[in-house]
């Protein structure tokens, strides 16, 4: 049974989106170690000051062994993020007839 994660992150999202771009090789370095401790799925929002991640992860300890690493952290707020602790949201994924 997985957990889907949903988290807001205050933040300079001009920042963020440069990043996505200039740092994209970082991005995706963080991504294969996510996989490879349990992340099935990742995504990422921006609107003005607000960074959004939705995730799968197959359980809500591997998220949060991996949401506590030092090196992640520290990433975390040099592409903009506000150093203060997200608004998160940890509950079990369902099946659905309507998913996709």
């Amino acid at each position: 049974m997985s957990v889907l994660i949903i988290g807001k992150f205050r933040g300079d999202t001009g920042m963020f989106r440069r990043a996505l771009v200039e740092r994209a090789d970082e991005f995706e370095a963080f991504a294969d170690k996510a996989r490879g401790q349990g992340a099935i799925h990742h995504r990422l929002g921006a609107s003005d000051g607000l960074v959004v991640i939705s995730q799968e992860w197959e359980t809500a300890e591997d998220f949060q062994r991996f949401f506590a690493d030092p090196n992640l952290q520290d990433f975390i707020v040099s592409v903009g993020i506000t150093p203060l602790p997200p608004e998160l949201t940890i509950c079990e994924a369902v099946a659905s007839t309507d998913q996709f």
